[in-house]
């Protein structure tokens, strides 16, 4: 059938949570995205329920969090079965139950709210970076055959990227060797089990308040199931029997799925004008939630970026830097989901390891170096440049309380403008404070007087300067304006 056309700023492929995320977030930003979706209507599989501290900062900063309504906390995570205390200095310390249904819907809500597009039903079938823009091709259900113009092109469809096939991009790696099986289901009766190895195998059991229960089977030995397609209930049943010994053969099944511990990266996630987030750029064992909150992560690092350089504000480099940044996060947790994966499916000579490795989560550096890793709490990026160093360089800004006039407010209410922030802590501050140097970004950055809390992080220090995202790129610790025409210019563009 005849062609239609779509102009648009940016156009993300994949319409789950970090596709939504990151439409949001270039709409937050001034700038227009198309987001196409396959699937024909909203997404009803609970799949990842877990969101992890670092995150629900993320949704706080953005003033998303009372659309998701009373969330569950539970402070005790795992790492590989092991339980572990994620408690670390945090609005939001520990783990938020929030089904995945849930997440998209508010995200969703929020994109189409700030004038991002939602194209349902509609599957890519091309795509082509022709140097100065994006090119792609997308068929309807109607049938229509729909190309889509853009200026960039984010892939955010999942571990069997479309985008990636096309592009032929290099995603290096390991294949699947183990598989784990997992079914909501209703009707059945069995104990809540939290990471119970048995002599055949692991098995896991969570009954949720409306009555579904969550089971997870996995028999040692099990060689991995072929990718392509989702177990099948019947199959789930006899390895929970054979695991377990009981019978959940008559419950009735609302979502059956199997998953391998395959662990792939893409090499580059920056290609010209396509660029890949979440399990688009990585593929990995969804232990504990770490998957989709390191594409949530992924997404919130990735939109303020392309929305400063696509309003004309900064040169195109500044996306190397999503590559650079995002890319040595997610191998590192990578590396952690192959530990814990081992831990979890490997067969009984792991145990001795188990063993160990849970006397050392009792000392509490481990447990707190593992918390963070997990959280996404402990994520510092290289920020390099003359101004001075410091140990908050690079990393987010302190959860903490600061004093802003005559009101007390958590620090990432200062991050909601969606700009960066120049927060000046130095008593002499007036409330409305003027600097020379930031004048020339005060289009991209905005002062913030405030005051600290006594013995905070934050203590001590006068002036901060955070990106949109939170992260801390200069510090004035009593040196003056060292260093910070050049951090604005870096994370900024040139100034006007």
């Amino acid at each position: 059938m005849a062609a239609d056309s779509i102009h648009t700023d940016v156009v993300i492929v994949g319409g789950g949570p970090v596709g939504l995320l990151l439409a949001g977030e270039l709409a937050y930003g001034g700038v227009g995205a198309v987001v196409v979706e396959k699937r024909r209507a909203p997404n009803t599989e609970s799949r990842a329920s877990t969101l992890h501290a670092r995150t629900m900062e993320i949704l706080d900063s953005r003033g998303l969090l009372p659309d998701f309504g009373p969330v569950p906390n539970e402070v005790l995570g795992h790492f590989g079965g092991i339980p572990l205390d994620l408690t670390l200095p945090s609005s939001h310390p520990g783990q938020w139950k929030v089904q995945q249904t849930k997440t998209e819907a508010v995200l969703e809500e929020w994109a189409l709210s700030l004038g991002a597009e939602l194209k349902c039903k509609h599957e890519l079938i091309a795509v082509a970076d022709l140097g100065d823009h994006i090119e792609a091709e997308a068929v309807g259900h109607d049938g229509v055959h729909r190309r889509l113009t853009a200026r960039y092109l984010v892939a955010c469809d999942g571990e069997d990227s479309t985008v990636r096939r096309l592009l032929g991009a290099d995603f290096p790696g390991q294949d699947a060797g183990r598989t784990l099986l997992r079914a909501d289901v209703v009707g059945i009766d069995v104990p809540n089990r939290r990471f119970e190895r048995l002599e055949r195998g692991l098995a896991i059991a969570a009954r949720r308040p409306d009555g579904v229960t969550r089971v997870m089977v996995h028999e040692f030995g099990a060689p991995a199931r072929p990718p392509a397609g989702d177990a099948p209930f019947e199959e789930i049943a006899v390895v929970w029997k054979r695991v377990t010994g009981e019978d959940i053969s008559a419950g009735t099944p609302l979502w059956v799925n199997a998953f391998g511990d395959a662990s792939r990266q893409l090499t580059h996630y920056r290609h010209g004008r396509i660029l890949f987030a979440g399990d688009a750029a990585h593929r990995q064992m969804p232990i504990g939630g770490q998957a989709l909150n390191l594409g949530l992560q992924d997404a919130f690092n990735l939109g303020w970026k392309l929305a400063l350089h696509l309003r004309g504000k900064a040169p195109a480099t500044l996306l190397d830097t999503y590559h650079t940044e995002r890319h040595t996060v997610g191998r590192r947790v990578l590396a952690n989901i192959r530990a814990q994966a081992t831990l979890l499916l490997g067969t009984p000579e792991v145990e001795p390891l188990r063993t160990v490795l849970a006397e050392l989560i009792a000392e509490e550096d481990v447990r707190a170096h593992l918390a963070g890793m997990i959280s996404g709490l402990d994520v510092r990026y290289a920020i390099d440049g003359p101004g001075p160093a410091h140990p908050l360089l690079g990393a987010r800004l302190p959860c903490t309380a600061v004093h802003l006039r005559d009101q007390r407010a958590q620090s990432a209410r200062l991050l909601r403008t969606g700009g960066g922030v120049l927060l000046d802590l130095r008593p002499t501050a007036p409330p409305e404070p003027s600097d020379p140097v930031l004048a020339r970004w005060a289009d991209r950055v905005s002062p913030r007087a405030a005051a600290a809390e006594p013995g905070s992080v934050l203590d001590g220090l006068a002036r901060v300067l955070v990106r949109p995202d939170g992260h801390v790129v200069w510090i004035d610790a009593g040196t003056g304006d060292q260093g910070l025409s050049d951090a604005l210019e870096r994370w900024f563009g040139p100034p006007r």
